[in-house]
């Protein structure tokens, strides 16, 4: 510490200065400084957390000459101030009163007890029960990247090394982190765009060895050989940072913390950011929950079951054994599902319950939900014990059965506890027979307290005489002010009142010191036998996180059963053969939201039909035909069934969507930059296994350029053979079939009749007639005058390109002589100059399409 420095903190008062050693700690957080009743803030943190959390701003008396700016919070309300803060992406130090005030001289002393932070938060009020809450770290190196997760309310801790920057763009996205750590030397700034909550790290905090080493003594083993990440050391230096940083801000141990696991890209479907965007997993295209898959499919009854089943849906599994596992598991609680859900509601969110008992910040209605949690288990696995599927067997087996526990819980705990242990009268009656004893002493005592007055009634013969208790003033005897002069003489007076005196002899004096004393230590000990639950609960962490990873999985899997009932949705078949058969598809979002019957259509991809070429109206249905796709494949390889009369499905490594379009000004790039980059991102990873969607490439620019790189694109994705929907507007497109084998034309059907439309949403063989722009136009409310003048340009555009193609061929009504007086059309003049053997395949048919317009 400077000199300087030592100086300013001496000119301030004791209590400030010891405020001052502590900010000095965390000067860029607010800092939270237990006072009484209140945490307080001062200087500038005062400023900032009136204006973040509008409350007033006042003064404490001045120091070095000016008055110091404070604001405060009631301890009791800290829940709601912290959740408010947090949303805004602020992280806040709690400080603590950590001595003892009757036997300490001077400001009692105090610690920063815990740091919340968006990334690390346990307390109930401030997550969202139905998301994860990650906190993330990313390293970068010319060769890849290392990214880690850590979910601090599940101990759930996944590294992974993304190859480059396109993917690391997409695991930002899946993950979400809540607040994301990043090195001081990090070379792409740009990835770090759309997150709000960033920290800087010092570059040290990545460090390889001291990684290993932190890892190494989290888990208690010798080295990470077992974890198999030995070899990933880009993963290795996030996780350092990150379990670092864990650690620096929670100021106690993790022991729910065991395991880390790597997660390796052939493991799951791969999707890009653009693919999970567009597919509206568990956000729409405006960033809302609304009309997704996910608000479809979780109708789970547990948090911890919602946040697994979107896990699933962002990381689709390869693993046929697994998935095939979890399709039998659906098919077998069909039947349960009525008697099994309500049995599953009442465990609730015991994932997180227990992460708050690691940490030791589980609250008494914590350990009340535990308790009423272990009275479901004997139940639920008596009604599933007879099922013989192997993998609700294995699921079973994994539920502990806790009988010590629950019978621990229901001695200690009351059965309707305080939401704080703080408050006392937590702990049951005849838990422990000294609590019980400093209770009965601090609960008043009704019968000393009632001898007592009788016996001093009789001594004075004052029938007026009472003895009370004020929170304020203690207990007293009360005595009418009209025989208030008869009080004896060593009656004290401790309080006048308008029509009453109340007084205090040394033996009631005597008594409410020894209640006062009692009610302390009733709360101290209290405290202590609250705190030995945990030690007690603890050793047991392990089996009850596997148990609750247990009820959650077999929430999603009921959930899963129910849907599938509900909905109509079918088994799909999972097989190794190349393709996708789809029979009678449906789209599972637009389908739940219609109030009419939707349309279902039907898909063959295999290894001869790789690719269709989709034409049609705008509002045709080309682009919800292409994301029912997507989503029933999707479905499949997260184990549920799927909205079809039947599908089979073949390997999938990829899922690809080029749908819609946007700009992304936060980067500076167009429209059609974005659409060019997410296409290149397709054309340089699909393979013959992925999935590609894309719609209307090369719209962004000039006709000729947009057509070309459609082509180029379509021929490409052709080549590579994998499995593709290709929506366009470019008629010139539908020619692909004949030029290469694989390539199939579909079409939305509409019907025209007069000046309107009507859209069959029916996808049927072949390419479309035409592309009804001018009525779908009409239809979305263009003025009647602007059809009238388009359709009129329309013609003159057509007929220009008539003589601009006569003209290109030369002056055929100079050259070519006429024989006859018959007329001569521009189309026979063409003709006679065109020489069909110079002209390639591609050339002959766009001068075909050229001469039926003009006839």
């Amino acid at each position: 510490m400077s000199i300087l420095h030592t100086k300013y903190l001496n000119s301030h008062t004791p209590m400030m200065q010891q405020y001052l050693k502590l900010k000095a700690q965390h000067p860029d957080i607010l800092l939270f400084y237990r006072m009484g009743d209140f945490y307080e803030l001062f200087y500038d943190d005062a400023k900032r957390a009136s204006q973040l959390l509008d409350i007033s701003l006042t003064k404490r008396s001045a120091s070095v000459g000016e008055p110091i700016p404070m604001a405060g919070v009631p301890y009791h309300a800290v829940e709601n101030y912290l959740a408010k803060l947090v949303a805004l992406g602020e992280s806040v130090a709690i400080c603590e009163q950590i001595g003892d005030p009757l036997t300490m001289k001077g400001p009692v002393e105090r610690s920063i007890v815990r740091i919340v932070t968006p990334g690390t938060l346990s307390d109930e009020a401030l997550l969202n029960e139905r998301q994860d809450n990650l906190l993330a770290a990313l390293w970068q190196e010319s060769h890849g990247f290392g990214y880690a997760t850590l979910d601090i309310t599940s101990g759930r801790f996944l590294v992974s090394e993304p190859a480059n920057r396109e993917a690391m763009v997409a695991e930002l996205q899946r993950t979400n982190p809540a607040e994301l750590l990043y090195p001081e030397t990090l070379q792409d700034m740009t990835l770090l765009t759309h997150h709000r909550v960033l920290r800087r790290r010092p570059q040290w905090e990545f460090d390889i060895d001291t990684a290993r080493q932190q890892l190494i003594l989290q888990f208690g083993t010798r080295d990470l050989t077992g974890f198999g990440i030995e070899r990933a050391q880009l993963a290795l230096r996030a996780a350092g940072c990150l379990l670092q940083y864990v650690k620096d801000t929670q100021r106690t141990s993790l022991p729910h913390i065991r395991t880390i696991t790597l997660e390796r890209q052939q493991d799951s479907i791969v999707m890009d950011a653009a693919t999970r965007r567009n597919l509206e997993l568990t956000k729409n295209l405006s960033g809302g929950g609304e009309n997704t898959l996910a608000n479809v499919l979780d109708r789970t009854v547990t948090p911890m079951g919602s946040r697994m089943l979107k896990r699933w849906l962002h990381m689709p599994s390869r693993d046929i054994i697994i998935l095939t596992d979890r399709q039998q598991s659906i098919h077998a609680l069909q039947n349960h599902v009525a008697e099994l859900q309500p049995l599953l509601r009442h465990v609730g969110d015991l994932e997180r319950a227990l992460a708050r008992l690691a940490l030791r910040s589980a609250r008494p209605r914590d350990l009340a939900r535990m308790r009423y949690a272990f009275t479901q288990f004997p139940t639920i696995k008596e009604l599933l014990c007879g099922r013989s599927e192997p993998h609700l067997l294995q699921l079973l087996n994994r539920i502990g059965e806790f009988k010590m526990l629950r019978d621990l819980l229901t001695k200690a705990i009351i059965e309707v506890p305080p939401l704080l242990v703080r408050d006392g009268g937590v702990i049951a009656p005849g838990y422990h027979a000294e609590l019980d004893k400093w209770r009965d002493l601090a609960g008043g005592a009704t019968d000393y307290l009632d001898r007592l007055e009788l016996r001093e009634r009789e001594k004075t013969g004052l029938e007026t005489l009472k003895i009370g208790f004020n929170a304020v003033h203690g207990y007293f005897i009360q005595l009418s002010r009209a025989q208030s002069h008869l009080a004896p003489i060593h009656y004290v007076r401790r309080q006048t009142l308008k029509n009453a005196e109340r007084y205090i002899i040394p033996e009631l004096k005597e008594y409410e010191d020894q209640v006062l004393t009692s009610k302390s230590k009733a709360l101290m000990l209290e405290k202590m036998l609250y705190n030995e639950l945990f030690d007690l609960l603890l050793p047991h962490l392990a089996a009850l996180q596997q148990s609750a990873a247990a009820l959650a999985e077999l929430d999603v899997l009921s959930n899963l059963a129910e849907r599938a009932e509900t909905l109509h949705y079918v088994c799909p078949t999972l097989n190794a053969r190349s393709g996708i058969h789809i029979s009678s598809g449906r789209h599972p979002v637009v389908e739940y939201v219609l109030n009419e019957p939707f349309i279902a259509n039907s898909l063959m991809l295999s290894n001869t039909r790789r690719m269709l070429i989709i034409t049609g109206p705008n509002m045709g249905g080309k682009s919800t035909y292409m994301r029912q796709i997507a989503l029933i494949v999707l479905m499949a390889y997260i184990g549920s069934f799927v909205p079809a009369e039947q599908a089979t499905i073949g390997p999938i490594d990829r899922i690809f969507t080029r749908l819609g379009a946007a700009d992304d000004l936060a980067s500076g790039r167009s429209t059609f930059m974005v659409e060019m980059t997410e296409t290149a991102n397709i054309l340089h990873n699909a393979t013959c296994q992925s999935l590609v969607l894309i719609d209307e490439i090369g719209r962004g620019t000039s006709t000729y350029d947009g057509l070309s790189l459609a082509w180029a694109c379509s021929e490409n994705l052709a080549r590579i053979k994998a499995m593709t929907l290709f929506a366009t507007h470019y008629a010139e497109l539908t020619t692909l079939p004949k030029q290469i084998d694989g390539v199939f034309n579909v079409h939305l059907d509409a019907v025209e009749h007069d000046d309107t439309i009507a859209f069959m949403h029916s996808v049927q063989e072949g390419a479309a007639s035409k592309s009804y722009g001018l009525l779908v136009a009409a239809l979305a409310g263009v003025p009647r005058e602007v059809i009238k003048r388009a359709r009129q340009k329309l013609r003159e555009l057509e007929a220009s390109s008539i003589d601009v193609l006569a003209s290109s061929v030369g002056d055929c009504y100079l050259s070519v002589p006429q024989p006859e007086a018959k007329p001569v059309t521009p189309a026979c003049k063409v003709l006679k100059n065109l020489d069909p053997d110079s002209l390639s395949p591609r050339q002959a048919l766009e001068w075909l399409y050229k001469l039926k317009k003009m006839l």
